[in-house]
Formats: structure tokens, C-alpha cells, sequence
């Protein structure tokens, strides 16, 4: 690969991680050059092979991920659950609830990896494959946060009555719109476990990244 090659892929995955770091909003041509340092003109032309290719989709000056992301996502399960299980099973020993990694699926979320407390305390069987929608529950809405915002969002009563969850994105991996939250029938400590699972999500993408 070219010099010049080298360059355009290494923007246009800046691009797509821009695109995917707006989070549940489409981000603006206009948003795009800024985050990653260059003209409109050239977004509008990197847009180009990621939209053919289904990782981006444009709805005039606005842009968001495309379903080739999810396909992706899909044949990266297998990777994506090994990884989460340490940092899942660290987070359900020390909270006490039952963590779990979730998904963007559309509007809705999906529970792809699960860890349960050993404590033979009552905790929440929440089931791999399981869907709600994203804008019901601490793990949906975790996906929208923005990234210079609060990095948990707590919900309660959702995305059931009488559950209690805390969530944070999972940030900086490319195509993947990801939250790592817990819940409990129990109030949570938002304050306590929120920063908790910031340090967990960021040590879950630094895992995917590596």
C-alpha cells in the first residue's frame, strides 16, 4: 500500500469511529470534519466506499452506522463474549448483581454476554439473547451518552419493574455500539457502581483494541 493509500484507510477508519462515537445521534457532515481534522469535501468523499460497503448510511448532512456494522458485530460475538467474561465476572462479585454486556440492535439492545453473582443471594437471571428496547433500561441508554458527557447513566424500574441497573458505553472500538451495565432487584449505589463501570467498559475496549 501507498503512502497516500495508507493515509485515506487510516482517515476513513477515523471517520467510521467518529461516526460511531455520536453515539444514538446521526452526527453532521460539518461534525465529522471537525472530530477528525479535515474538510467537508473530504468527508463527503471518504463517506463514499463506507457507504457502498453498508458500514455508513446518509440521510442528507447527517450520518450514522450502517447495518454491514452490525454483520460484523455478528461474525465478532464469539470474540467480543471471551473477552467480557473476566471483566464481567469481576464486576457480579464485586456489586453483588448480575452484569451483563449489551448491543446496539437497531432500536433495540441485545444481551450477548451474562456473569451472575456466586453469592447465593436473589439476583436477576437476565438470558443471553434477550432484547428490550434502547430507550428503556440503563443499558439502552447508556449507548446515547455523549463522549465529553457522564459516563453512566442508572435507570430504575427498567427496562422491567422493579430492577435496578447502571451502565456505561463501551468507547474507542470501531462499529461497536456496546454498553457494560448491572442489575439487581435492589436500589443500586449509582454513584458508587457508575464510576466502577466506566473503568470496566474502558478495560473491555482496550481489550478489543489490542
Amino acid at each position: 500500500m501507498t503512502r497516500e493509500g495508507s493515509l485515506t484507510l487510516d482517515r476513513g477508519l477515523a471517520l467510521l469511529q467518529a461516526v460511531a462515537d455520536a453515539g444514538g445521534e446521526a452526527a453532521t457532515i460539518s461534525e465529522l470534519a471537525a472530530a477528525i481534522g479535515t474538510s467537508r469535501a473530504a468527508v463527503y468523499r471518504l463517506l463514499v466506499p463506507l457507504a457502498e460497503r453498508g458500514l455508513v448510511w446518509r440521510d442528507g448532512s447527517r450520518v450514522r452506522l450502517g447495518a454491514g456494522v452490525l454483520r460484523l458485530a455478528e461474525q465478532m460475538l464469539p470474540q467480543l463474549r471471551e473477552a467480557a467474561r473476566p471483566v464481567l465476572r469481576e464486576l457480579a462479585e464485586s456489586t453483588g448483581a448480575t452484569a451483563h454486556l449489551s448491543v446496539a440492535d437497531g432500536d433495540q439492545v441485545h444481551v450477548v454476554a451474562v456473569a451472575e453473582p456466586a453469592s447465593p443471594a436473589l439476583h436477576v437471571a437476565y438470558r443471553v439473547g434477550s432484547k428490550h428496547p434502547a430507550s428503556r433500561g440503563a443499558a439502552g441508554k447508556a449507548l446515547s451518552l455523549r463522549p465529553r458527557g457522564k459516563g453512566w447513566v442508572a435507570a430504575t424500574g427498567e427496562p422491567r419493574p422493579g430492577l435496578s441497573g447502571v451502565a456505561a458505553p463501551v468507547r474507542g472500538v470501531v462499529g461497536l455500539r456496546a454498553s457494560v451495565g448491572v442489575v439487581s432487584f435492589e436500589q443500586l449505589d449509582a454513584a458508587r457502581t457508575g464510576p466502577r463501570l466506566v473503568e470496566a467498559a474502558a478495560a473491555l475496549a482496550e481489550v478489543l483494541r489490542s
